[in-house]
């Protein structure tokens, strides 16, 4: 029997697995370093939180995740014209020291079995927004170019020494990014757009991983993004997480799969719900599985991480994958 690792890479290389892989059972997500430890996050269902960028977070009960509160008062970025009076980068020169306690997590992972991740977010993109509300940001996407890249390029560099950072401390072997791009069914920007302004800085970020040792890159973007598979591919991502099914998936491997491997096709919206049932977890499991394959293909619900909004889903999923690995693969 392969480990998770070998299976998963069977899977992504389009050899001979022996199971579907099984959500993120392959990744041993390390989430916390010295910098997320001092940028503080919201508590679900509890009080606002103010990260080290500034941006001031909530996670309402009953949502995926936090999103930062933009009313006026919370707005960092109130004028991308003066982008360089509002937006600090928050300090990333902890000591050997204050590493250590991580790098002891990262060393305890078994990477025979497990790609040791280090967890990334938000990305270039959410992070523009999130210091200019939403609304500003893709206006000044149009209005402000030149500034909107100055913006990019300050927090792609800020991005490059985390990354130094995260590569001599943590060393891991993959690196799971998040950076929504778009909504259900359209990108955020035009696909013309997001090469001006976005895939440069991702060239730069992931080929900095790539070039460290990290040898897999996996993008989180629970949306719409096909018209962006060709740019994921340049920019050096191997897996796609997130991927909904309205990018019509079985196309997307048919076109693409060698180059990129689609993790995701079960809906969280369709099954992380108040009213859902092992009935429903299992039909929209199966669907998946019978539809889109065994190569260039992981099933799992689109979040981005191994949790659920409402409790028992995600491990129902997990359950029902276990069970068709049974009758598929014996």
């Amino acid at each position: 029997m392969l480990t998770k690792r070998q299976n998963l890479l069977e899977t992504i290389h389009g050899g001979h697995p022996d199971r579907y892989v099984n959500q993120y059972e392959a990744f041993a997500m390390l989430l916390a370093n010295p910098y997320t430890a001092n940028s503080a996050m919201p508590a679900y269902g509890k009080g606002p939180a103010v990260n080290a960028w500034g941006v001031t977070n909530v996670w309402p009960e009953g949502t995926p995740g936090g999103f930062p509160l933009h009313d006026e008062a919370h707005i960092v970025c109130k004028d991308i014209t003066e982008w360089k009076k509002y937006v600090h980068a928050p300090r990333l020169d902890y000591t050997a020291e204050e590493w250590e306690p991580f790098i002891k997590m990262a060393e305890e992972v078994d990477r025979k079995e497990y790609f040791a991740t280090q967890f990334v977010a938000p990305g270039i993109f959410e992070q523009c927004h999130h210091l200019q509300e939403i609304q500003n940001c893709l206006i000044n996407f149009y209005e402000e170019p030149e500034c909107t890249k100055e913006l990019i390029e300050y927090l792609t560099e800020w991005e490059l020494e985390y990354a130094q950072k995260i590569c001599h401390y943590i060393k891991p072997d993959a690196i799971f990014h998040h950076d929504d791009w778009g909504s259900q069914d359209s990108t955020f920007i035009s696909p013309d757009m997001f090469r001006e302004f976005l895939l440069p800085a991702y060239k730069k970020i992931y080929g900095y991983y790539k070039s460290h040792g990290v040898e897999l890159i996996v993008h989180h973007s629970d949306s719409y993004a096909a018209t962006l598979v060709p740019d994921m591919i340049e920019m050096g991502i191997d897996i796609w997480q997130g991927v909904m099914t309205t990018n019509h998936i079985p196309s997307l491997i048919e076109q693409y799969g060698g180059k990129i491997t689609f993790m995701g096709g079960i809906d969280s919206a369709s099954v992380d719900r108040p009213d859902w049932t092992p009935d429903l977890i299992a039909r929209e499991v199966r669907k998946a599985c019978t539809t889109f394959g065994t190569k260039f293909y992981i099933p799992n619900t689109t979040q981005g991480l191994a949790v659920s909004t409402f409790p028992g889903v995600y491990e129902a999923v997990s359950e029902e994958i276990e069970k068709i690995n049974g009758e598929m693969f014996g």
